[in-house]
């Protein structure tokens, strides 16, 4: 039993804002009182519900690629030692599997959703989420390039679509659906690309990117799942690219999705010399669209590795930067690419791109649909949050970053026409609140009766990026795991999975494919529970 004294609460989902009041935990959840057990002090001292990271990458084959392809990152990188507590491992742009879990605790993160996993390698995913400690886990199926599923979504078998769709997500024990590049990275598989919101896929006759799209998301509502489709778009980080996410939103006909890393959609421009931003009208289309929540995806400046199953995006990259280029193809499923990056404060495309993740959190009006996120590593690793919260906290702070930008950089963004500042309740919806009920996740991002008792207790700091970097007390299932910076004991995480009601016969239909495309046997395919750590499992009926 624990309970957090005096402390200034911060529960937005239960309407509770900077009141001094106690927190009380037992048995692994918030509870009205206790009676008996530590008893924390919180005067003078804020409480959070723990983070919860809607979309990050964090564990299997890409981030093991992008590893082997950045040895000259890891001889700079903070090392974890191994002691009686830990287990050794470094830090930098990919943490290892147990650094990563330590040092989401470390900053009072609690819950994680991988957001790219092809069933071919969701068993070795979930074998890393088991090293990946302290951080309850989800993830999501990689789907919109599955060359079964866009030949039943061309032939307009709906039906069929919702089952595949619905066994893959069981098959992989994932938590969702991921819509990457929606057509782009098979058409990659043959050097061609789907840039095209309306015109047929390279290799179809009638699919577009468009149906694919409105396909997906429709099978994810139909089949309840507590998260809706997660989007990456079409067209990701190229110039001009705004009109292809307006017509996104149009495409999904008010069905739920939940748009991934919304800072690389929003540019305009007809090339690399004129590219601008295009946050504005981005954020008032997404105002309008109660249908949808994002991410920020947002950028800092300095070093990092990106890592995608957009393929052709990460092949321009490669071609933009001359810098080292990995690619892979998961079969009929999907694929991946990996380029080292720096992003520069004088380089005018990057400074456009670091204004536009902080143009859109604080131009969409509603916090609770945009989550705080780099797409990590993509924008910048995850332990760099605390920086991008001091920049929405302090509107000078802001206007002193937005001086050291290039003239040129200037005039193409609306960052300094901004004087929004977050509050702290705004901060803890989108940091925790707000990715808890996007993905669903009931008992997350919350302090309520019967919510998990995940808490993150912080010194109230003038110096926002210490204060959000260096948590008090973390509360992990009820424990203290993190006290005064230190690390007092290793917990092991739950992973979420959702099982949707399918039709059986969909599993002699897929057989019958596997025998004549795939190189891996049926049975071979899926993740069976017993090799997925802490499983949690939600049916849906």
């Amino acid at each position: 039993m624990l309970r957090i004294r005096g402390g200034k609460v911060y529960d937005p989902k239960n309407g509770v804002d900077g009141v001094v009041k106690d927190v009380c935990i037992s048995g692994g959840n918030v509870v009205t009182d206790v009676d008996g057990g530590r008893v924390i002090d919180g005067t003078g001292l804020v409480v959070f519900p723990g983070g919860v990271d809607v979309h990050t990458h964090v564990a299997g084959a890409a981030l093991n690629f992008a590893r082997g392809l950045i040895p000259e990152q890891h001889r700079n990188a903070h090392p974890i030692v191994r002691d009686h507590i830990r287990r050794a491992g470094i830090v930098g742009a990919t943490p290892t599997t147990f650094a990563t879990g330590y040092v989401y605790a470390g900053m009072g993160w609690t819950t994680v959703n991988e957001a790219a996993v092809p069933v071919l390698s969701a068993k070795h995913t979930h074998e890393e989420l088991r090293d990946t400690p302290m951080v309850d886990k989800t993830c999501c199926v990689l789907m919109a390039n599955n060359e079964i599923l866009l030949d039943l979504i061309e032939a307009g078998d709906h039906e069929r679509v919702k089952h595949v769709l619905a066994w893959h997500v069981w098959a992989a024990k994932a938590y969702g659906v991921k819509a990457v590049n929606p057509g782009g990275v098979e058409a990659w598989k043959f050097g061609g690309d789907a840039k095209k919101l309306l015109e047929p896929v390279p290799g179809y006759k009638t699919l577009t990117p468009a149906d694919i799209v409105s396909g997906m998301a429709r099978a994810c509502d139909e089949l309840r799942l507590p998260h809706a489709v997660h989007l990456h778009c079409n067209n990701l980080g190229a110039p001009g690219n705004v009109s292809t996410t307006l017509d996104t939103m149009k495409a999904l006909e008010g069905h739920r999705a939940h748009m991934a890393h919304l800072q690389y959609h929003a540019y305009g421009g007809d090339d690399w010399l004129t590219f601008r931003s295009e946050s504005a009208k981005i954020a008032e289309a997404f105002n309008a669209s109660p249908n949808l929540t994002c991410d920020a995806g947002a950028v800092l400046f300095g070093t990092t590795v990106t890592i995608t199953a957009d393929g052709p995006w990460q092949h321009l990259l490669y071609q933009l930067t001359g810098k080292k280029w990995g690619n892979l193809d998961v079969e009929n499923e999907t694929g991946c690419g990996v380029v080292p990056y720096v992003y520069k404060e004088k380089n005018i495309v990057n400074a456009v791109q670091w204004a536009v993740g902080l143009e859109l959190l604080l131009l969409i009006d509603d916090p609770w649909r945009v989550s705080l996120t780099t797409d990590h590593p993509n924008g910048a690793p995850f332990w760099r949050y605390p920086e991008i919260l001091h920049l929405l906290m302090n509107a000078d702070f802001r206007k002193e970053q937005i001086a050291r930008l290039p003239e040129k950089a200037r005039s193409r963004i609306i960052l300094d026409q901004l004087t929004r500042e977050y509050t702290l309740g705004e901060v803890a919806v989108i940091s925790s609140a707000g990715p808890a009920r996007a993905l669903g996740l009931e008992h997350k991002g919350h302090l309520g009766v019967g919510a998990d008792a995940d808490v993150a207790v912080y010194h109230a700091e003038k110096d926002v990026t210490k204060m959000f970097s260096h948590p008090r007390y973390v509360i992990k299932g009820g424990e203290v795991v993190v006290e005064e910076g230190e690390l007092r004991q290793v917990v092991e995480g739950s992973v979420t999975a959702v099982k949707p009601a399918y039709d059986p016969e969909v599993e002699e239909f897929l057989r019958q494919l596997f025998q004549q495309y795939y190189t891996m046997s049926f049975d071979n395919y899926p993740v069976t529970p017993d090799r997925v750590h802490g499983l949690q499992v939600n049916e849906l009926n």
